[in-house]
């Protein structure tokens, strides 16, 4: 095992993909508790291996009604520009 050291790769474990496949169910349990790895082929990384919780929480949680209050939708909203549409697909009538 060595270690790579470029961008966001730097400092992690690289194993081989011959070696992943033979300690696979190791690596998953390493790699579960927070300590994350590349699989490497022919030297060239290819995959990293993180655990599942932190892939998660790299994107922002999505929070329902934070803008209640600050617009407003018109009541004919689904009938809006009816007459311009028709137009543009059936020409002017």
């Amino acid at each position: 095992m060595a270690t790579v050291g470029v961008g966001e790769l730097k400092g992690l474990k690289v194993v081989n993909i011959h070696e992943a496949k033979t300690h696979l169910s190791r690596l998953v349990e390493e790699a579960a508790k927070g300590e994350s790895f590349v699989i490497a082929k022919a030297g060239k990384p290819m995959v990293k291996v993180i655990r599942l919780d932190e892939a998660e929480q790299e994107k922002p949680k999505r929070r329902l009604g934070f803008l209640i209050g600050k617009m407003e939708i018109p009541e004919d909203f689904d009938t809006m520009f009816q007459k311009e549409i028709e137009e543009m697909f059936y020409g002017e009538e």
